[in-house]
Formats: C-alpha cells, sequence, structure tokens
C-alpha cells in the first residue's frame, strides 16, 4: 500500500532524502517505538517520532503532570497540570499526526509488568526516558533479555549522556554500569536541577537512533557513550568494550530473570525526568 497523497506532501522532506525516500517514509510510518517515561527525554522523543511519522508509538507512565515538569517536558501544557501524563502525551501526538496510533500503559515498569509491555505491539525500538538507575537496569536488562534495541540517555545540570544497545553489536548499560549505585548516591534532577533544553537534545538524540535503526541508515551509538556538556558546548564519543564477563550479555550470563531493584528513597514516586 502507497502513501497517500496527503502523506507524500507531510513526509515530503523525509521523502526527498536519498536514504529515506518512499519506500523509508513507509518504514517509518510502519515502525513501533516504545518510549517509557513521558518526561524530560521521553517528551521531546515522542513528539519529533509522531512528527516524523513512526506509527505505533507507546507511552508508559504512571505520573501526572506538575507544574514543575513544563520547563522541560514539552508535550505536556499549562492546562494538563493534574492530567495523567499519557493521556497529555496522547492527545499532543493525535493533534500534531493522525497517522499515528498511541498505546497508553498507565503503571510503572516493573519486573512483573516490562516483557508484558514490550511485547504488548512488539515494539521494534525502545527508549529509556527514565531517570533513576533501578528503572534503567531493569529496562536494559528485560531488552537484553527479549533481544530488543533500546536507546538509553540521562540528564542532569548541564550535562547528558546517550548510548544505543542492538543485540549482538555492542555492549549493553550493564557492560559500562555493572550494578545499580548505592540508594542516594546520585542525585536525581528534582535534587540537583536540570537546565531544560537538556531534555530536547539528549531526547532528539534519542528520535534519530530511533529512527536510523527503522531506517537501517546510518552509524548508530552502538559501542559508543555519547556525552555532552551545555555549558562548554563539548560532545564526547567514547568507545566502549563489551565485557564478555557481563552478568546478562556476556558469554556466560548469571542474570537470567528479571530482578525489581530498590527504589532510590528520594524518588520514591519514579517520577521521570
Amino acid at each position: 500500500m502507497g502513501l497517500s497523497n496527503e502523506q507524500l506532501e507531510r513526509y515530503s522532506r523525509h521523502i526527498i532524502l536519498s536514504q529515506v525516500g518512499g519506500k523509508g517514509q513507509q518504514k517509518i510510518l510502519n515502525g513501533k517505538v516504545l518510549i517509557i517515561g513521558t518526561g524530560g527525554l521521553g517528551a521531546p522523543a515522542a513528539m519529533y517520532l509522531a512528527a516524523a511519522g513512526v506509527g505505533t508509538i507507546g507511552l508508559v507512565d504512571y505520573d501526572t503532570v506538575d507544574l514543575s515538569n513544563l520547563q522541560r517536558q514539552i508535550i505536556h501544557q499549562t492546562q494538563d497540570v493534574g492530567k495523567a501524563k499519557i493521556i497529555s502525551g496522547q492527545e499532543t501526538i493525535a493533534a500534531m499526526n493522525p497517522d499515528v496510533t498511541v498505546h497508553t500503559y498507565d503503571e510503572m515498569v516493573a519486573a512483573a509488568n516490562i516483557k508484558d509491555i514490550i511485547n504488548d505491539q512488539d515494539y521494534d525500538f525502545i527508549i529509556d526516558g527514565t531517570d533513576n538507575f533501578p528503572a534503567k537496569f531493569l529496562i536494559n536488562d528485560a531488552c537484553v533479555l527479549l533481544q530488543k534495541p533500546f536507546s538509553h540517555a540521562g540528564i542532569i545540570r548541564f550535562e547528558g549522556q546517550t548510548m544505543t544497545y542492538v543485540p549482538g553489536q555492542g555492549p549493553c548499560y550493564r557492560c559500562v554500569f555493572k550494578e545499580p549505585p548505592p540508594k542516594d548516591a546520585v542525585p536525581t534532577c528534582r535534587q540537583a536541577g536540570v537546565l531544560g533544553v537538556m531534555g530536547g537534545v539528549i531526547g532528539t538524540l534519542q528520535a534519530t537512533e530511533a529512527l536510523k535503526y527503522i531506517l537501517g541508515v546510518g552509524e548508530l551509538l552502538t559501542g559508543y557513550l555519547l556525552t555532552y556538556n551545555a555549558l562548554t558546548m563539548n560532545f564526547r564519543k567514547v568507545k566502549l568494550p563489551h565485557q564478555k564477563d557481563c552478568a546478562i550479555c556476556g558469554e556466560h550470563p548469571t542474570i537470567t530473570e528479571l530482578t525489581d531493584y530498590e527504589q532510590p528513597t528520594c524518588n520514591l514516586k519514579n517520577k521521570k525526568g
């Protein structure tokens, strides 16, 4: 089934790219991306993926919109304060692009549900938009066990980082950060603050990785950690080795089932970004 005249016009700037074209845009329309957390990272990622025409987007979040979110979580508006984030996000995407179907999951990811959420629509790519280590390790472990590619990212103050995992092509998050740090060892954005645009910079990089994966073009951040410092305006790309003794993606994995890690005491609600 080809693109409609309206779609040819809407996605014309994609279609004229030799790396995309009509066939590539159809791949995007057939693509399925799950975004865990509709906060500082997930908000811009969701909006750009929706604008690009990713046909199926999943939003996972159980939080409601707070006034303090609006400084960076651009998918939500002032009138959305008090509304469930997944509903606010779904409404924004629906107003932006009727080609996109949004599936919502009003729950916190946990060992008991994350596989079912990922498998619900057989998502092609996962975006980690959470802001706490227990969730990040859980997402990594689930994606490794399910053989799903995903984008990790984190932001704090004026700094951000991101990396991409593709099964069989490079290290996972655990190869770099072996286990969650002690409780409260690393401050959250709620404690340390974050420049609002940091979510836009790093979240759109995550969306870029998802689109490149769907299209099968370019070089992904597989095997690399990309860091960004807004104060110095420096990007740094650090090569990451695959750890043969990694507990989950190594030659002799010791993690074969998912586990819920204890939430940091400073962030019991597991708020995103």
